[in-house]
């Protein structure tokens, strides 16, 4: 299925529902620590650790059982793949590298499975990786395969340090799954310099600027171009052009005679020329930073320019694109607006919730898609609580659009999530409305303990988010709050929304939530398309 966000572990989604040969262009930027101190990566790691959660914006890859497994999977598959995972064992040990490793194994295995013979795969990472990734990579798309390591200058440089070079790159491998692979062109802008030495002349009436080109031809053996031109200049040349072309362009006033030369010369406009082939150093795409509109807080986030570029090169409109590692949803959202289909696939519930906000700001109802992986009832609500109580706290706040709080374990001081909202004419103080997630059994002293959270915040309203239904004695604890005040009413400060009546629709009672809600930093709306109709949906594959 095309147009479709996938909850859950990338391995199993993949080999669940994306079928061999089905997706056009890949583009993954893989969580890795690299901040985590070099020589911490490479330490071994003796005995089982217990089983590592990714959790929103956390990089976890540890050496433990399932990074073991994992290993053990790749080397049983035999092949290129298990060669190169052994060797890896033996030159870092039982490392977080090795883990790291081990689980990207399987997972390139399964990319390479769904992409089409004329698809390509893009794989972002730092330069700490990067020279394992590339060995892995040959092993499962062959060297063969292998068309460019694109370097990207992610940022600016840091201040000096006395051991090293301050590191401002990021590398992106660019594979092809055959020689079939299609691969379309991209230009960047002319630097200005460049435009100022080789673009000198400027047309007096158009103000176009022009460079002047050769006409004559390096091969001389082509009697069927030797001409003379204009004609009877006695200039007699071997040309590029027939002669029928030369006069055509001559009488346009393409081709000139600049004064003082006998040899004619082609006029080449700077505005139909498109631009400076794209190399494999990219030091045009600007890093994000905080005064971005694009920017919405997400550590990891790349540029829009950046994978619109990728995106560019290796699809057309119509092809199915697919981010394995989808995180605050860049991807998806530029493969929306470039017209093409798209996979998103993340393993935490917040990251799927961030990018069903990202794309309702962008497109708004133009926009159509599946969630895959979310609860749909209230039964598989209560098997997400009891199998992973953190995602369905995750979840139980995306729908009412509601902000987690990431803080450490017993450290959330009675807040789960936050609401902010401006509902003065005048934007005026910032509001706030403070969340209580709860899968299990209720007690009245939650709704007291929230109470308090209240006032000690001195927010405006407080929602306790509940499985079970309230009792008799929490209702009318809630129903003692109060009342917060605004222009379109009364709003009870104490409220308590049951999983049932968030799947039937029913949200929290404040201000209209498309007017005055901040909470998260609304992305930039997209450009309406240029086809006749404005859509940006799709006919869905399966």
């Amino acid at each position: 299925m095309t147009n479709a966000l996938y909850y859950g572990d990338n391995l199993e989604v993949l080999r669940r529902y994306v079928k061999d040969e089905t997706v056009d262009l890949i583009y993954l930027d893989p969580p890795f620590n690299s901040n985590q101190d070099y020589n911490v990566l490479f330490a071994e790691h003796r005995g089982a650790r217990s089983a590592a959660q990714v959790r929103a914006f956390k990089d976890t890859w540890r050496w433990d059982q399932m990074a073991a497994l994992a290993f053990q999977e790749s080397v049983e598959r035999g092949g290129k793949v298990s060669e190169v995972m052994q060797g890896f064992r033996r030159i870092m040990g039982m490392s977080d590298m090795l883990a790291y490793l081990a689980m990207m194994g399987p997972r390139l295995m399964e990319l390479h499975r769904v992409l089409k013979p004329t698809g390509s795969i893009f794989l972002h990472c730092d330069p700490t990786a990067s020279p394992y990734l590339r060995l892995l990579m040959d092993a499962v798309f062959g060297p063969a395969n292998f068309r460019n390591e694109i370097v990207w200058k992610r940022s600016q440089p840091k201040s000096h340090t006395t051991i090293r070079l301050s590191r401002v790159h990021d590398v992106i491998f660019f594979y092809a799954k055959s020689e079939d692979a299609a691969f379309y062109h991209e230009y960047e802008v002319h630097d200005p310099a460049y435009v100022k030495k080789f673009y000198k002349y400027v047309e007096e009436k158009t103000e176009r600027r022009y460079e002047l080109g050769d006409l004559t031809n390096p091969n001389k053996h082509r009697p069927n171009l030797k001409y003379e031109f204009p004609p009877k200049s006695g200039v007699v040349r071997v040309w590029r052009w027939t002669k029928d072309r030369m006069t055509k362009a001559w009488k346009e006033g393409r081709v000139i005679l600049p004064e003082g030369s006998k040899v004619v010369r082609e006029k080449r406009y700077l505005d139909e020329m498109p631009g400076t082939p794209v190399t494999d150093w990219w030091g045009d795409i600007e890093h994000l930073h905080g005064s971005q509109q694009e920017r919405l807080g997400y550590p990891t986030q790349k540029p829009e320019a950046l994978l619109e570029r990728i995106i560019n090169l290796g699809s057309k409109k119509g092809d199915v694109v697919l981010d394995p590692f989808c995180g605050c949803g860049t991807t998806v959202v530029v493969a929306q607006r470039l017209k093409r289909k798209w996979i998103g696939v993340d393993i935490t519930h917040l990251a799927v919730g961030l990018m069903k906000h990202r794309l309702q700001s962008s497109f708004g109802r133009r926009v159509k898609y599946e969630v895959i992986g979310e609860p749909k009832d209230l039964a598989g609500a209560k098997e997400l609580a009891q199998t992973d109580p953190y995602q369905f706290q995750f979840w139980a706040l995306g729908l009412v659009g509601a902000r987690a709080i990431e803080q450490k374990k017993g450290a959330d001081k009675g807040i789960d999530g936050t609401l902010y909202f401006h509902d003065e004419k005048t934007g005026g103080k910032t509001k706030q409305i403070v969340l209580s997630v709860k899968a299990g059994k209720l007690a009245p002293s939650y709704l007291r303990d929230l109470r308090g959270v209240l006032d000690r915040e001195e927010a405006e309203i407080g929602v306790l988010i509940s499985m079970e239904e309230p009792t008799r004695a929490m209702l009318t604890e809630a129903a003692s709050g109060g009342f917060y005040e605004s222009h379109w009413g009364k709003h009870p400060r104490l409220q308590i929304l049951t999983i049932a009546e968030l799947l039937k629709g029913k949200g929290i009672d404040y201000p209209p939530s498309e007017q005055v809600n901040v909470t998260f930093k609304k992305a930039p709306k997209a450009k309406p398309p240029d086809d006749e109709n404005g859509s940006l949906e799709f006919e869905d594959e399966t």
